[in-house]
């Protein structure tokens, strides 16, 4: 686990090369075809020789949810164990990783009417009021979700509008789905000092490294995406619009660089502002990853400073898990 941009496919393919492990891709992003250069999706190199599973698994015209990924990744852990092998599941989607391990509620279906009006509204206004308004009628979802997370946002405000219910009430009635695997969670946290990550190695992340962390980050967040840019990723969205049933307001579009890169596209603003709006997009993403893990009181955590591919078997092997 770990914020976008931190390295974590490069840990996992290490890992898979010293343990019987097979990669379950746990991204939002990756699971579109055609989106592969925005996603820094692993090249074709890579997953020949290290398989990937719940990569280009959906067209980008098709929706996907956190209640489909745990049926996938249930189904692939159960073929990866049954092989003798242990899951090794990689990626930043918070969301699907908690949907993984707690269960989800059962709530009610997306109306198109009402997305359609609300994704008007997001246009025309923008996230900070509509995360207002979602204060005012649920304000429990409002204290989780992000001011700048407007899917979040959207689906909270549906599920009320739709139910007349917060968001919080439908999760409350859901039935215990345990989860039958043991699990244990590496998290990375580029900036974060060996010694500072050595009082917290299984709980949750504070406070004291947030400046260092986001340095790291903001730098290694915009070195991403001019090297994606180099490789072609105007090009790829290019394509992708020349389709002509795909729309900036899908989620696969809506994804962090590919929403600004169509705008560009459209003529809404000039190259250095879409490069600019896609690096903060991607540093505010990056920002709820990492607050998301603070909150995980059972993270293993590898800090800068050591090699962490050693990290991540020393934490292993003292849970169990290979060879010290």
């Amino acid at each position: 686990m770990g914020p976008t941009a931190s390295g974590k496919t490069a840990l996992a393919i290490d890992l898979v090369e010293r343990l019987p492990c097979e990669i379950i891709s746990v991204d939002s992003a990756l699971v579109y075809r055609g989106m592969d250069i925005g996603t820094a999706k692993p090249s074709l190199d890579i997953r020949a020789r290290v398989p990937h599973r719940l990569i280009d698994i959906r067209d980008p015209n098709e929706a996907y949810s956190a209640a489909q990924f745990r049926v996938d990744a249930l189904q692939a852990m159960d073929e990866i164990t049954g092989a003798g092998r242990i899951p090794l599941l990689v990626g930043g989607t918070m969301l699907y990783f908690r949907a993984l391990e707690r269960g989800l509620a059962p709530l009610p279906p997306a109306h198109p009417d009402l997305r359609r009006d609300l994704l008007r509204q997001f246009e025309r206004l923008g996230s900070a009021p509509m995360h207002r308004w979602l204060a005012v009628l649920d304000a429990a979802s409002a204290a989780r979700i992000h001011p700048n997370d407007p899917q979040r946002i959207q689906r909270a405000l549906e599920v009320y509008l739709t139910t007349g219910r917060a968001l919080g009430d439908h999760w409350a009635e859901a039935a215990a789905q345990e989860l039958p695997y043991r699990v244990v969670k590496l998290a990375q946290a580029p900036g974060l000092a060996v010694g500072q990550a050595r009082s917290f190695q299984a709980g949750p992340l504070q406070a004291g490294s947030g400046e260092r962390e986001r340095h790291a980050l903001r730098e290694r967040i915009a070195a991403r995406f001019d090297a994606m840019l180099a490789a072609g990723f105007e090009a790829e969205v290019e394509s992708l619009r020349v389709r002509g049933d795909l729309h900036p307001t899908l989620p696969s579009m809506r994804a962090v660089g590919y929403r600004q890169m169509w705008h560009y596209l459209d003529g809404d603003y000039d190259f250095a502002r879409m490069r600019e709006l896609a690096i903060t997009a991607t540093r505010q993403l990056a920002k709820r990853q990492l607050t998301w893990l603070r909150s995980e009181s059972d993270c293993l955590w590898l800090p800068e400073g050591a090699p962490l591919l050693d990290q991540a078997l020393e934490r292993l092997a003292c849970a169990g898990i290979g060879a010290s």
